[in-house]
């Protein structure tokens, strides 16, 4: 997922410009007289300009104040929230269809925006994780990267895929995966979905659980399965209907046990 062609422009208008403004008090590229010389220099060449703008966060304080650009005041709020930013090394997890997941250090959840190209785009043939150095920033109730990403080619072994695996999956069913930096704007995509839709489920459960005690006797390996299946019913009308996690730990428990005892009389029968 990436942005509009209008807020990628936008953003990349605003950025040009903080970045020449503070080029031209801190003189990094000190041969750079104007602001279209600034946006016509390579992306290497700005780099720098860049790592001194996050190093000196005040100066878009006094951007702001002298406003050279005569931006307009929602503009100028925009740049104002960068000062939000996160600039961390994070592994990109996933590419999903509303946006990338990167992970940062201290397990945070992030999902971030592509800029004029999706970041699915950017890193074709690499191989997921990718451990990158970014700054992350909010941009219209979203998260966007600054423009530049530093990749490390690094491989990552299983037991690494896998903390990050569980890291993600924790953060999605928690609804913790962070889309926007702006404070009060976060929303959990899904969650009314599924609420809605549980009140159905409960009930299909519930019509299983009724008709699975009903069903004894047979042979050996179908009276275990019956087991398994009143057991597995039972964790999922509680699971729907918000039983609290004691409870749920209990009843998964009997699956356990039911899930094994079924496994036993498997193996009894290749003898």
């Amino acid at each position: 997922m990436k942005l509009s062609q209008e807020d990628n422009n936008l953003f990349y208008k605003l950025m040009w410009g903080l970045q020449f403004y503070l080029n031209q008090q801190l003189q990094v590229r000190p041969n750079v007289h104007s602001a279209q010389e600034y946006v016509a220099l390579p992306m290497s060449d700005k780099a720098a300009v860049r790592d001194a703008l996050w190093k000196n966060p005040k100066l878009i304080d006094a951007y702001l104040e002298l406003n050279p650009d005569h931006l307009p005041a929602e503009e100028k709020e925009i740049i104002r929230k960068w000062k939000q930013f996160i600039a961390d090394t994070f592994h990109i997890f996933r590419f999903l269809k509303n946006y990338t997941i990167f992970i940062g250090k201290h397990s945070q959840v992030y999902g971030v925006m592509g800029l004029n190209s999706s970041l699915a785009d950017l890193f074709i043939g690499w191989r997921l994780p990718i451990l990158v150095d970014a700054v992350l920033l909010p941009f219209k109730g979203q998260i966007i990267y600054d423009g530049l990403l530093n990749p490390h080619n690094i491989f990552f072994g299983r037991g690494i895929r896998s903390e990050l695996n569980e890291t993600y999956m924790g953060a999605k069913q928690n609804g913790r995966i962070i889309t926007t930096l702006e404070p009060g704007a976060t929303v959990v995509p899904g969650v009314e979905r599924t609420e809605k839709s549980s009140q159905g489920w409960i009930e299909t459960i519930e019509e299983i659980g009724r008709v699975s005690k009903r069903m004894h006797g047979g042979s050996a390996i179908q009276s275990s399965a019956l087991t398994l299946l009143r057991a597995s019913a039972k964790v999922a009308e509680a699971a729907l209907k918000r039983m609290d996690e004691e409870n749920l730990w209990q009843l998964t428990a009997q699956v356990k046990r039911a899930l094994h005892r079924l496994q036993t009389v498997l193996k009894r029968a290749n003898q």
